[in-house]
């Protein structure tokens, strides 16, 4: 995953993604298999990979030292009652929500944020998507609220409400924020902003980024900027949607940002035209983003029981005939790609435990969902 990077290689040596032109359909849906979950392995990733810069940006305190500000109190001088959580809003916000976000923001700190459009399980993932991606840009991550999709009656709902944000900036060890937090969630204010629009171009077929009654939740007008083709993880290809992590990290910081920028689309309430943003960096969708060292494996096995008609004996796919395909694709990555993939992870809704036990004996990962509360 690029750890050892830093950003001047990333900006000045990174190539950027090319695939053979002869590159067969059925090879293409294999090597979707590998990329499509690619997102839902940076979920185990996410206490791992840490990054410590921000290019030529002088003024600006990376979130690492944002940590370490803490530490200059002695231990005798605390005060419980008084403690600032380092990750928390106070440290890494102005003050208490305010009706324009930016006025709440603090000029020694960057942050990113996104939206969500489609069902619970994609927005998760999305929001996880968006976590990493601000690990690797060193930037704090800002998260709206899930919004209903398929029950259309339902409230929104904070982050907060389904998460333990502060067991989450423990366990990561940087801020994250809620947006409610830096904007005031009565406010009526409109505030312009200027963000990438990824959905174009991983997406020919459209002509707009992707829409999110989010941004409506958060009075936010925005100008999108149609980001550059070669974020998409195969050129030209209709089936596929996904770009790298690294790809959209590079559009990050300003040498690779000065260098894709297009004139951008008229924001829709005030008609503005405006850049992406620098200090709140926002993309239009992360759902489709990928990193291509894991190979990631959902298998729904429980809904999908209504389509054997003789029962799921027979008509599920085994463990074994998985395997076969998955050896199909880690050998077609080394041929093409040369890349060696030696995790893979399992995804499914089965309950039983002895198939978990088979999974687990063919040195498969799984996530483990024990101390997920009800």
């Amino acid at each position: 995953m690029h750890a050892s990077e830093d950003a001047e290689s990333l900006l000045a040596n990174r190539p950027y993604p090319r695939w053979q032109s002869w590159f067969a359909v059925a090879g293409k849906r294999r090597f979707i298999v590998v990329i499509s979950f690619g997102a839902l392995a940076s979920l185990l990733g996410l206490s791992v990979f840490r990054s410590a810069w921000i290019p030529n940006q002088h003024s600006v305190i990376p979130v690492a030292e944002a940590i370490s500000e803490a530490s200059t109190i002695s231990n005798s001088s605390i005060n419980l009652s008084s403690f600032v959580d380092p990750l928390g809003p106070a440290a890494n916000l102005l003050g208490p929500p305010t009706p324009n976000f930016r006025d709440n923001l603090r000029a020694d700190r960057k942050y990113i944020t996104s939206w969500i459009s489609a069902g619970w399980t994609n927005d998760v993932m999305t929001y996880i998507n968006l976590i990493y991606l601000a690990i690797i840009t060193d930037r704090i991550p800002v998260i709206a609220m899930f919004i209903p999709s398929h029950v259309q009656a339902a409230p929104n709902v904070d982050f907060g409400l389904v998460f333990d944000v502060p067991r989450l900036r423990k366990a990561l060890n940087i801020p994250v924020l809620e947006w409610h937090e830096v904007k005031d969630r009565n406010s009526e204010e409109v505030d312009e902003i200027g963000c990438w629009n990824t959905w174009e171009a991983v997406k020919e077929s459209e002509d707009h980024p992707r829409q999110s009654r989010v941004t409506d939740h958060l009075k936010l007008d925005i100008s999108y900027t149609k980001a550059p083709s070669w974020i998409k993880v195969i050129p030209k290809y209709e089936h596929d949607q996904h770009s790298y992590f690294w790809s959209l990290a590079a559009l990050a910081f300003p040498e690779t940002r000065a260098a894709n920028l297009v004139p951008p689309r008229e924001s829709p309430d005030h008609h503005v035209l405006l850049p992406p943003d620098e200090q709140m960096l926002c993309y239009d969708y992360m759902y489709y983003v990928c990193a291509n060292q894991w190979i990631a494996i959902h298998v729904r096995r429980g809904d999908f029981e209504v389509y054997c008609s003789d029962g799921p004996i027979g008509c599920y796919a085994s463990l074994d005939v998985i395997a076969r395909r998955v050896d199909e694709v880690k050998a077609e990555l080394l041929q093409r790609k040369g890349i060696s993939v030696d995790h893979i992870i399992m995804t499914s809704d089965e309950r039983d435990t002895a198939w978990w036990d088979e999974v687990k004996g063919k040195g498969w990962y799984a996530v483990d969902h024990s101390q997920t509360a009800d």
